[in-house]
């Protein structure tokens, strides 16, 4: 049955609600026709990587065979939802009408579906350009897609690079809080290059007697993503007043989880890192000053220690390509 706009609306309010509470906060801030579409944009996300992972909206992952012709899956519905086609879900529909209202292209979901079928390959990372190229494909890239969705020129590149930013610091942030949840399913996101520096043989980093090793490895990665946190504020600044709102509480609320992973150091397995409502509403109210007020001169300083940008990434995904999931 076709579903018309506003229940689409409401089926993608409701993927959202369940499947990421710190953006849904962070989204009410947007204007209506702004708020709408991101909720579209979510709801193909959130649906792409449960059907790769065989999950619903997150948790444990499902059995993972098959994983070549789920890729397909998503492959083909993506195509429809381009094509103006019914695909008999309302979250690749949600994705083909936003889509058309705001210029969003197949070649930016592609991006986007790279990164799942480097999941369905099992893949792991080999060196830290390795692991940004992934963070690019999950994150990177849907910050992108979303800063059109804002209403950003897909020609103004340095605005989407900053929105690259945002995507890659919140992905850095969920691999270090993450890593005992992706151990137990089999997956780590952590650089083999880096596992060596420390001298942590491939899967054993939960091992009790590495933990130094480890923390020192995720607070590598947590100062990564503050640095590209603080890049991504810079393109913040150029957006209108209650999407600037919404992106500096987001970049808020994300952020705060990879300051508290590596604050608790060795503990911050012990239990899921989380960021309670109470602290999330002080960072929607603290992003209403900061919306109104320049980027600190020390977040500018911070962001030029950047390593990896947009086109960077772009470059290494071409020259790899995509590997074979079976």
């Amino acid at each position: 049955m076709t579903m018309d706009r506003a229940a689409l609306v409401t089926n993608a309010r409701q993927s959202i609600l369940k499947g990421s509470k710190s953006f849904a906060i962070a989204s009410h801030l947007f204007d209506r026709a702004t708020r709408e579409r991101v909720w579209l944009l979510y709801a193909w996300c959130r649906r792409c990587d449960d059907i790769i992972d065989a999950q619903d909206h997150g948790g444990a992952l499902g059995i993972q065979t098959g994983a070549a012709e789920r890729l397909t899956q998503v492959r083909e519905k993506t195509a429809l939802a381009f094509a103006g086609r019914e695909s008999g879900d309302p979250a690749f529909d949600a994705l083909g009408l936003v889509a058309r209202e705001t210029g969003l292209t197949l070649e930016m979901a592609r991006d986007v579906i790279d990164g799942f079928a480097l999941d369905a390959a099992e893949w792991q990372p080999h060196s830290e350009a390795d692991l940004m190229r992934y963070c690019w494909h999950v994150a990177g890239a849907v910050g992108v897609m979303m800063a059109v969705v804002m209403g950003v020129s897909p020609d103004d590149s340095d605005t989407l690079d900053r929105a690259c930013d945002l995507g890659l610091a919140f992905q850095l942030a969920n691999i270090a809080r993450d890593i005992d949840e992706d151990d137990a399913a089999d997956r780590c996101y952590i650089p083999l290059d880096w596992l060596a520096e420390e001298d942590i043989p491939p899967g054993e980093q939960m091992k009790p007697h590495f933990r130094p090793a480890l923390t020192r490895i995720v607070a590598r990665m947590c100062e990564a993503a503050n640095i590209h946190e603080c890049s991504a504020r810079i393109g913040a600044a150029r957006l209108k007043p209650r999407q600037r709102w919404a992106i500096l509480a987001a970049a808020g609320i994300y952020g705060e989880i990879a300051r508290e992973v590596a604050r608790r150091g060795e503990h911050a397995w012990d239990h899921r890192t989380v960021v309670s409502n109470g602290r999330k509403l002080g960072f929607v109210a603290r992003a209403a000053w900061a919306s109104v007020r320049p980027v600190p001169r020390s977040c500018v300083a911070m962001a030029s220690a950047r390593k990896y940008s947009r086109i960077d990434l772009t470059a290494l995904a071409r020259k790899q390509g995509v590997p074979n999931c079976t």
